[in-house]
């Protein structure tokens, strides 16, 4: 099972890089309210999709090809606030300039260049001019050569099973400066997403309880978690959680 996945069934809520905080700023930073058109790539359980929807947006709709979406959002959301497309997020089928904002977090990193490009690309098909594009992934420091990357890249895929491949902020930057848009803020943050503080924070003290209650119930996944956290903690110097906002002009 896939990092993101064990720790959402241990009950943590918050599975973005850079913590609550970083989407706060995200989020800020898009100003999605009334009128827009929103995209989400890859709404996870649907807790950032909620406070969307909340913001009295004109239409929301998420992009997911996980079957369980369907299920994770008719639960957490009121009937008719949002539409759902099972599809790729490098093909929704959405007509052009669908979108007034369009947002992915902890979508990104898991995809091979080749596919963050078609996912980015297609971002910018379906905003309309002045659109925004928001990302928060991990990102790697700049001072990190190619062949360290490919090291943290294994110890994240081992620890994660997931196919993890952040990049540099000049990376994604120029990813998004190559698909047309514009970028107009970037945020940084720690990655410290296992770290008893950073859980504290993102869950508040009752989910933290909750967490640590479950975690100490199963074993396997609890070394899992430990895992993780190991591997993290390895490559703490070289990684860190990004939010980027860029417009199509």
């Amino acid at each position: 099972m896939p990092g993101h996945w064990v720790l959402a069934r241990l009950g943590k809520q918050v599975l973005r890089p850079g913590g609550k905080e970083l989407s706060k700023a995200l989020h800020a930073e898009l100003a999605i309210g009334p009128g827009d058109d929103v995209v989400e790539y890859g709404p996870g359980l649907g807790v950032t999709a909620r406070k969307i929807i909340a913001a009295g947006p004109a239409s929301y709709t998420a992009v997911d090809n996980d079957q369980c979406a369907a299920e994770r959002l008719r639960r957490r959301l009121p009937p008719g606030t949002y539409q759902l497309v099972a599809s790729s997020a490098a093909r929704t089928g959405l007509p052009d300039g669908h979108a007034s904002a369009v947002f992915g977090e902890a979508v990104l990193s898991m995809q091979s260049h080749a596919h963050k490009e078609r996912i980015i690309t297609e971002a910018a098909r379906l905003l309309r001019n002045g659109g925004r594009f928001g990302l928060h992934e991990l990102c790697l420091a700049s001072s990190v050569s190619d062949g360290l990357a490919e090291s943290i890249y294994q110890d994240l895929r081992t620890a994660l099973k997931v196919n993890a491949k952040p990049l540099r902020v000049a990376g994604w930057t120029e990813l998004l400066q190559a698909a047309g848009l514009h970028v107009e803020e970037i945020h940084h943050a720690p990655f410290r997403l296992l770290e008893p503080s950073r859980v504290l924070r993102d869950e508040g003290l009752r989910g933290s309880i909750r967490f640590a209650r479950n975690l100490r119930r199963d074993a396997p996944a609890r070394r899992r978690v430990l895992e993780m956290r190991a591997a993290i903690r390895k490559n703490r110097a070289h990684l860190a959680a990004c939010a980027i906002v860029a417009s199509k002009p």
